[in-house]
């Protein structure tokens, strides 16, 4: 399994940056996963245009998701467009909130359906996404936001979407290969709970998982990346980095 970064600013797109966006690749069939601010420039940089087969939003804050909007134009109107929808596995309200996001009134809502190009999904079960089996559980976060476990081939990685320190993330990760986990500040006792985790409480999770490694994003642009990268490694004790917009990771051996 190959992991691909297009983006990883967190909260916004920071300068040069996109926001959330990432692509999984096994067996020639590609996830993207998230699609924030940014991410579909990016994903033209990285592959073709209709080249991914599904995406996977963990909810539908804009940056981690406001890209569908583009991409709804793009697989709607190229003169030479994907014959099927895009497979979309999502919050129950993604149909309606990219509808939302895409027209700028009411007359223009009532008369779009985005179901001509995107196939939605829900989530909160275990789903076989070409050669992925996807894990899916409701996590700690403002919204209704959702934790990944994606396996293929016998190896595995857990994305925490955004999330503040709950039991379905623990089990989501518990032995994973490689623990993809947001850390959107440093630790501090006065940080709003169930919102994000900190740089230690990321080291922390994947401590009591087990992970072999532990990969760190969603790190705002106002704030130190190498201040939350030392708390998240101090805690975890393990062989970890921050990730890097077109970086690429090998979900396999452990190190």
């Amino acid at each position: 399994m190959l992991l691909t970064v297009l983006g990883c600013s967190g909260s916004i797109p920071g300068p040069g940056a996109a926001a959330s966006g990432y692509l999984l690749e096994a067996e020639g069939f590609t996830l993207a996963l998230e699609f924030g601010n940014g991410v579909l420039s990016r994903f033209q940089e990285e592959r073709p245009l209709f080249s991914m087969d599904a995406l996977v939003l963990s909810h539908l804050h804009p940056d981690h998701c406001v890209d569908v909007s583009s991409l709804y134009v793009a697989r709607k109107y190229h003169p030479e467009p994907p014959s099927t929808p895009l497979p979309v596995y999502a919050p129950a309200e993604a149909h309606s909130r990219f509808v939302a996001a895409y027209a700028p009134n009411e007359a223009e809502r009532s008369s779009l359906d985005f179901t001509d190009v995107f196939s939605f999904h829900g989530l909160g079960s275990t789903v076989e996404i070409g050669p992925f089996t996807v894990d899916s559980a409701v996590v700690a976060h403002p919204c209704e936001a959702y934790g990944f476990r994606i396996s293929c081939g016998g190896v595995s990685l857990a994305y925490t979407g955004d999330s503040g320190p709950c039991e379905a993330l623990d089990s989501l990760a518990a032995g994973v290969d490689v623990l993809l986990s947001e850390a959107s500040w440093t630790h501090a006792p006065d940080r709003q709970p169930d919102l994000h985790l900190s740089g230690r409480q990321a080291g922390e999770l994947a401590a009591r998982a087990g992970a072999g490694r532990l990969l760190v994003t969603h790190v705002p642009p106002w704030t130190s990346r190498e201040a939350v990268l030392q708390e998240a490694l101090s805690a975890f004790g393990g062989p970890g980095e921050l990730v890097v917009q077109g970086g690429r990771y090998e979900v396999g051996e452990r190190t």
